[in-house]
């Protein structure tokens, strides 16, 4: 007979799903905020060859580029949080300067998309910290509920 999996048993890195099944969580470097892997982006350090001592940072949204990576919710907010703290040269481990061009390009094409579907539809695609307090009881079409876990068809 299996042992269940619970919050305990499924060590400190990950939460347990309903159906058992592990989520991992990854910490934002803006908001220092954990959440699952598939709410942050991943970002990775790649070297610039045409400065030396620049290195470029790249969005890695399905995670598969080689490297370090760090974490960051994929908004404005916690983009710029993370540079004031200067997080992602302690979390990539870098002592060179950083290029975030193409990072915030990337975010902001993201909240464009967010901004895009609020003012059509229901919410539900925003990032969780960016919900308002209100969302937490809603049902939306999709057949999820507010905290996007899958509605029982059974009583």
């Amino acid at each position: 007979m299996e042992k269940a999996v619970s919050p305990t048993t499924a060590g400190p890195g990950t939460t347990t799903s309903p159906r058992g099944a592990q989520a991992p969580l990854r910490t934002c470097l803006g908001c220092r905020r954990r959440d699952q892997r598939s709410s942050l982006l991943r970002l990775v350090a790649q070297g610039s060859g045409s400065s030396p001592s620049t290195v470029t940072l790249v969005p890695d949204p399905a995670g598969r580029l080689p490297g370090r990576g760090a974490w960051i919710h994929p908004t404005t907010e916690c983009l710029e949080q993370a540079v004031r703290r200067r997080a992602f040269g302690r979390a990539l481990r870098l002592a060179t300067g950083i290029d975030l061009g193409q990072v915030r390009a990337y975010v902001d094409a993201v909240e464009n998309e967010h901004d895009e579907r609020e003012s059509g539809g229901c919410g539900r695609h925003l990032p969780r910290h960016r919900r308002g307090a209100g969302d937490a009881g809603m049902e939306t079409e999709s057949g999820l509920d507010a905290d996007e876990s899958p509605m029982s068809t059974h009583q």
